[in-house]
């Protein structure tokens, strides 16, 4: 028989978390990404005329397939931000920067992404931002570095 366990032992088990599989990006958010590596932002046309941004395969409303691909922006408007004065190591961007809620010209649903402004003052609802994409692009949506002020690029 073994001794019982020291109550003040925690006990503890390796986990590794992973998605051992790949899955192909399909005709829409791969229209979405490869727009994005050519410095072209994209997205969907709903049954009722809404353009949603990002886009997506089914209308989240009424489950309807979507194959409308629409270009938008790149310029829009902020609609809700929170400032970010200490940004973490996995924020993309290293200075005080915020997140925002972005309605792209064109678009019905706002992206959300990060904006970099002088200060939480210099970003707000109705701030016109233009992106600023990153110096190499692969399709992803690091591609867009970041939104900043309309103006300031």
């Amino acid at each position: 028989m073994s001794p019982p366990p020291d109550p003040d032992e925690v006990l503890s088990a390796p986990l590794t978390i992973e998605y051992p599989f790949t899955r192909t990006t399909g005709p829409v958010v791969g229209a979405f990404l490869t727009g994005l590596r050519e410095g072209v932002l994209v997205g969907i046309r709903a049954g009722d005329g809404r353009v949603i941004v990002p886009p997506v395969e089914f209308d989240p409303a009424t489950g309807e397939d979507l194959t409308e691909i629409v270009e938008v922006g790149p310029a829009g408007t902020v609609v809700t931000a929170a400032w970010v004065a200490t940004p973490h190591a996995k924020h993309p961007l290293g200075d005080p920067f915020a997140w925002a809620l972005i309605t792209l010209d064109g678009a019905d649903t706002p992206l959300l992404h990060a904006v970099a402004a002088e200060g939480p003052g210099a970003v707000g609802p109705g701030t016109r931002v233009v992106p600023r994409w990153a110096a190499e692009r692969e399709g992803h949506i690091s591609d867009i570095a970041c939104f900043v002020p309309e103006g300031s690029a």
